[in-house]
């Protein structure tokens, strides 16, 4: 896929992401892509419903998005971009590190949660993305996260 192409794209609706990530329910944390710049930047939505089944042991009575779930969605936005501007033919998007991550409000059934992601630095399979989780405008949560590449052995 040429920049071009990337560039061009603008979102993806669920059938593109679940064609780009190996994830599914009930891991797959990111509904939609609304807005992409290239390979970067990129905003997900996340619709945070109470169906979800982290809800049932996660604070019963008064549920909370856990964080590492927030940072997961983060990190599947990021995956995303990174899928879709790939030089190389690659499987998956493995996450590599979690940087300066902030929690900074609760994430609750009901919220849209927005994944804004925004590319860092790019040096061959290895990207690095500066993230936020925004709900009503308010930033809930942050992230700096690291990902790899991994080439798809097959093809060779």
């Amino acid at each position: 896929m040429s920049d071009g192409d990337v560039k061009t794209l603008g979102t993806a609706d669920i059938q593109k992401i679940l064609e780009l990530l190996p994830h599914r329910y009930p891991f797959l944390l990111v509904d939609k892509i609304i807005e992409i710049d290239g390979d970067n930047s990129a905003i997900g939505i996340k619709n945070v419903t109470m169906n979800e089944p982290h809800f049932t042991g996660h604070f019963p009575g008064q549920p909370v998005m856990p964080g590492v779930l927030i940072i997961e969605g983060m990190a599947q936005a990021a995956g995303a971009i990174c899928m879709m501007a790939a030089e190389i033919e690659a499987d998956v998007v493995y996450f590599m590190t979690i940087d300066n991550a902030r929690f900074r409000k609760p994430v609750v059934p009901g919220d849209v949660l927005e994944l804004h992601v925004q590319k860092t630095k790019k040096r061959g399979n290895i990207w690095k993305f500066h993230c936020d989780a925004i709900v009503d405008g308010n930033k809930v949560a942050e992230a700096d996260i690291g990902a790899m590449l991994v080439a798809n052995e097959s093809a060779e």
